[in-house]
């Protein structure tokens, strides 16, 4: 039934929606004892939230838009807004209907319940703001709540966690799919630290890796450095390209993430004539005898990579070495001779060994490709001719042997959150042949370490490998909050509560990250799972969950997670690409900014890292702190508005 058939159906008398209203009440009181061992030992909160929850699933088995409406014609609450408080709201419209009938229809055994299991819309509010608190900490002033995941330089980047928690951060996230325990430990001192100057709190989560499944390494690319100008869409230069000559030794940048001509690394970072700041320019080694020399205007020609004569000039000399700048994109490899003049002195070098670029494969639409495992070896001599077309396609590894051994022909593949799509065609002795059925129009650079997502093939995987066990100790040590990923079934759960134990990690706060289509379909019985935790909440990972349940139902989905977790009363962290032009490239889109505007339903906005970030905090901030006025959840607050107001009113 849809919305317009509903409207043209036969009007409802409050009598017959009564006993509709009723009967949702038995059925939700059914429900509840029916999944009565499931919330058994809860605390008395947390079973108050439990039977919520089990009320609002028994209320959407339901089609109720022909009631919705009809409850609307009548000027009553609606049953859109109850996923908080579902029996108090059927029972106050209940009471509403009796008295539209002067208490005809009164029934003495039908009221609105004091006790165990109607929670008012007040009391749901409380307990969500409780349950928040315990999880990520008081609201800050302006009400938004910011997770921002740190990069892998944070913990030799003090600076850039100092700005990050003044910009507005209120939780960092450190992902222990990247670094090692004493990089973790880097980070969350650093954070610690800048929250204590700051005199604020700034919660640390620590992300378990899980299962994830990812593409493995490539050959190693060329050993080159590019400097690149910025251009207009005419080709003229806007920002020339930048190369600092720094000694051999020191090809790697400072942890600064910004470095401005002649400035130092705490230095503001400039901005070019397009809006956007200069990151970190690329680094040339060469030797100490022939940087000393080099001064303010002085002019250094080269041959590239290409055989094209390029020129850069000096603009600054400090103790990291001199920058120049030029008009031209060069392409610069070991061996590149300098030679370098002034009004008085010529003096030349070449360029010392770089580390190689990442390497990739790059696959368009119809490509086929072997997808194999991180270990194996495209062997010449196997002789089978499935064996021998395979040798002459590209290679692509996946970190999961398990993984590969699952799939079966139709399957589908994702690559890189979804970029490319594939599906299996057939088996090889080193893996399977997978098919290119969606990509990018110039094709995708795949590379190491991107997400592989297989929604349709049942990978029996434990959610918590022996990595993950083995990080749990410092977890529990350094921790406020442990993520855990791609969580799919209660045993998931139930297994992290057990392992915490064990390291001393029961005060840890849990996140249950959504990111797999299992763990969206298992999602009530992971929330009832989860409130046995102190303190627990909902990641939506709108990256693998998009893959997982296709695209144009990630909306639907992101939706039905909110819905669940308010009549849970379990705080929700948005999380995904939010503001990511901004965080990257220092310019938000327009639909970023809609789904920021957005992400205020949940408790909690995650963003990931990005040399603009600190900039994102405070976007995002901006943005959060104004639409709290105007909704909370699903529910306008009807805050004047300023546009009302100066069209004007009587009187």
């Amino acid at each position: 039934m849809d919305a317009i058939a509903a409207l043209r159906g036969p009007p409802w008398t409050p009598e017959a929606l009564l006993q509709a209203v009723r009967g949702l009440a038995d059925a939700c009181a059914a429900m509840e004892q029916l999944h009565a061992p499931a919330i058994q030992g809860l605390s008395d909160e947390h079973r108050l939230s439990a039977a919520n929850l089990l009320h609002y699933l028994s209320l959407r088995t339901s089609d109720l838009r022909d009631i919705q409406i009809a409850l609307a014609e009548l000027g009553l609450s609606s049953l859109g807004r109850s996923e908080s408080c579902v029996l108090a709201n059927l029972h106050a419209i209940a009471r509403a209907l009796s008295l539209m009938s002067d208490g005809n229809l009164a029934d003495p055994s039908f009221r609105i319940e004091r006790d165990r299991t109607a929670v008012s819309m007040r009391r749901a509010a409380e307990l969500l703001e409780t349950r928040t608190t315990a999880l990520l900490g008081p609201a800050p002033r302006t009400g938004a709540r910011i997770m921002v995941t740190l990069p892998d330089d944070a913990g030799d980047d003090p600076a850039l966690v100092r700005e990050l928690v003044h910009a507005g951060m209120t939780c960092a996230r450190i992902n222990t799919a990247h670094g090692d325990e004493a990089a973790w430990q880097r980070m969350a001192s650093n954070v610690r630290e800048a929250a204590r100057d700051a005199g604020v709190l700034c919660k640390v989560l620590v992300d378990l890796a899980g299962p994830k499944i990812r593409t493995g390494s490539f050959p190693d690319g060329p050993r080159v450095v590019k400097v690149q100008p910025e251009r207009d869409d005419l080709g003229r230069v806007l920002v020339p390209g930048q190369v600092r000559f720094v000694a051999i030794g020191r090809e790697q940048a400072p942890p600064a993430r910004f470095q401005a001509v002649g400035a130092s690394p705490a230095a503001a970072p400039p901005r070019t004539p397009a809006g956007f700041r200069t990151p970190v320019v690329p680094r040339v080694p060469v030797e100490q005898s022939w940087l000393s020399r080099l001064r303010p205007g002085v002019r250094i020609a080269c041959v590239d990579a290409r055989g094209a004569e390029r020129s850069f000039t000096v603009t600054s000399v400090d103790d990291d070495g001199a920058l120049a700048l030029g008009p031209a994109t060069a392409y610069l490899v070991s061996g590149t001779r300098f030679l370098a003049s002034d009004a008085s002195d010529r003096f030349q070098t070449s360029m010392a060994d770089v580390l190689p670029l990442p390497g990739f494969v790059i696959l368009g639409m119809g490509d086929r490709f072997v997808l194999t495992t991180e270990t194996a070896a495209i062997d010449p001599a196997q002789g089978a001719d499935r064996a021998d077309s395979a040798r002459k396609l590209p290679v692509v590894r996946c970190t999961l042997m398990e993984a590969i051994r699952a799939l079966r022909p139709g399957d589908p593949v994702f690559f890189d959150d979804g970029k490319l799509a594939g599906v299996v065609e057939d088996f090889v002795p080193q893996g399977v042949i997978v098919r290119v059925v969606a990509a990018p129009e110039r094709g995708l650079r795949l590379r190491a370490d991107k997400g592989i997502n297989f929604p349709q093939t049942r990978l029996d995987l434990p959610a918590i490998t022996d990595d993950d066990v083995r990080c749990l100790g410092f977890i529990a040590r350094h921790a406020d909050l442990v993520g855990m990923s791609f969580v799919r079934e209660v045993d998931d759960v139930q297994r992290l509560h057990a392992e915490l134990a064990r390291v001393g990690g029961q005060h840890l706060g849990l996140v249950l990250k959504i990111e797999t289509k299992r763990a969206f379909e298992n999602l009530p019985a992971l929330l009832l799972a989860g409130l046995r935790s102190p303190a627990v909440g909902v990641m939506i990972a709108r990256g693998d969950l998009a893959v997982e349940c296709g695209y144009e139902r990630l909306a639907e989905v992101q939706e039905e997670i909110l819905w669940l977790c308010e009549a849970a009363h379990l705080p929700v962290i948005w999380a995904t690409q939010v503001l990511e032009s901004l965080a990257k490239k220092g310019q938000p889109s327009r639909a970023e900014v809609t789904d920021a505007a957005m992400s205020e339903r949940a408790e909690c906005v995650m963003l990931n890292k990005g040399p603009f970030v600190a900039d994102a905090v405070k976007f995002l901030r901006g943005v959060l702190a104004r639409m709290q006025h105007h909704q909370s959840k699903k529910r306008h607050m009807l805050r004047a508005l300023e546009v009302a107001r100066s069209f004007g009113a009587p009187g």
